[in-house]
């Protein structure tokens, strides 16, 4: 059993892909060949934004808006500790300070009244945590729309215009999400997506994109991707970056955007199978009535996971765990001078939380396997919640 087959989806689009790839073998435009414009643009009008920029990975598509609008020493970004390193290494790469909230312990997602009293702590002159700098400067937050489902825009909006900040969200995983009726990337001033290969609309290498409505903005997006550039490539305007998608990416990435919503449709039944069988036994995700996640990923809560893990590897059943140490607690952050307890609810989950099988092609049958396996190492162990 595969924890993502990626196999069969290879085989549903084979053909239309095999045609895609020869006509860029054709044409030979490897850099920003057209198949580039025309990936931007569905992107654009799949998300429901103005504008698409595509990009060498999601953690460019972070980096690059952060680099348009200035950010940098002195400057607060606020983001969640429970998520992929790179939402916060974006920050700290432009040489910003990232500034950690806690999570919601219904969603995984960021907390917005915790948000707002981060906020209003650092605009007070606090330092947010030991190791931060002195007098920093509120200027972003980095939402992250965790395993698919997109945060709470509104309530997180609430604060963005209350406090004047700027909002880019984080939909490397969310991407096929929706929020009251908008689809995630949409959100903020500007929205990053990955299409890393396990994401659930990947390509075959690294890739990303970033959206949004802004026309000024845009254009700086532009110029930054290709090192700074002005009128043509020899003329450099602003510090860029090598920050381009490969032709042969976008490629791979129009055929299976061919495919994409009846994905994320089959995600939501392969969900709905797990959430069945798995009632009672494990903390299952809450999902709201005006949200869809796009399910890049399903997790659970356990106070035995180490128990349930072993059980279906014995199995042949793939498990992965994300995440097992929150930032505040890695390395890379120990400059911040935090230490355990500082955000509970992310370092709970991190102790409690594993993930199974998920994608589209998962079927009924091993889907019972997994449910039966989970049930029967949890059995006689107490209920989560």
């Amino acid at each position: 059993m595969d924890f993502i087959d990626l196999k069969k989806q290879q085989s549903r689009i084979a053909g239309s892909l095999r045609r895609r790839l020869d006509a860029v073998l054709a044409h030979g435009a490897y850099i920003q060949g057209p198949e580039i414009v025309e990936l931007e643009k569905q992107l654009a009008a799949y998300v429901g934004t103005k504008h698409c920029l595509a990009c060498s990975s999601g953690t460019d598509a972070l980096v690059i808006p952060l680099m348009a609008w200035g950010i940098g020493p002195g400057d607060a970004v606020f983001t969640t500790p429970f998520t992929f390193v790179a939402t916060a290494e974006a920050a700290a790469l432009v040489g910003a300070t990232p500034v950690f909230v806690d999570v919601n312990p219904d969603t995984f997602n960021i907390e917005p009244e915790s948000l707002r009293r981060a906020v209003r702590r650092v605009k007070a002159g606090e330092r947010p945590s030991p190791g931060a700098p002195s007098g920093l400067k509120a200027r972003a937050v980095i939402p992250v729309d965790l395993f698919g489902l997109p945060a709470d825009y509104d309530a997180l909006n609430a604060v963005i215009r209350e406090e004047g900040l700027l909002l880019l969200e984080d939909a490397a995983q969310g991407l096929g999400g929706i929020y009251k009726g908008k689809k995630a990337g949409s959100f903020g001033h500007a929205g990053a997506t990955s299409f890393f290969p396990a994401k659930p609309l990947g390509c075959y290498g690294d890739g990303g994109a970033v959206f949004t409505d802004d026309d000024a903005l845009i254009e700086v997006l532009r110029s930054i991707r290709v090192h700074g550039q002005g009128t043509d490539k020899y003329e450099n305007v602003r510090i860029g970056m090598n920050g381009r998608l490969d032709t042969l990416q976008a490629a791979i990435l129009l055929a299976k955007l061919e495919i994409f919503e009846d994905e994320i449709v089959a995600r939501q039944e392969v969900a709905a199978r797990y959430n069945r069988g798995l009632e009672g036994v494990v903390q299952t995700p809450k999902i709201f009535s005006h949200s869809r996640s796009a399910w890049a990923q399903y997790s659970v809560l356990t106070d035995h996971p180490a128990d349930a893990m072993a059980k279906l590897k014995a199995e042949g059943i793939p498990t992965a765990v994300y995440y097992p140490k929150p930032l505040h607690l890695q390395k890379a952050f120990a400059n911040l001078g935090h230490k355990p307890g500082d955000f509970p609810v992310s370092e709970s989950f991190s102790k409690r939380i594993f993930s199974l099988p998920m994608h589209p092609y998962l079927s009924a049958p091993d889907q019972e396997k997994v449910i039966s396996a989970v049930r029967s190492a949890v059995r006689g162990k107490a209920d989560p919640r």
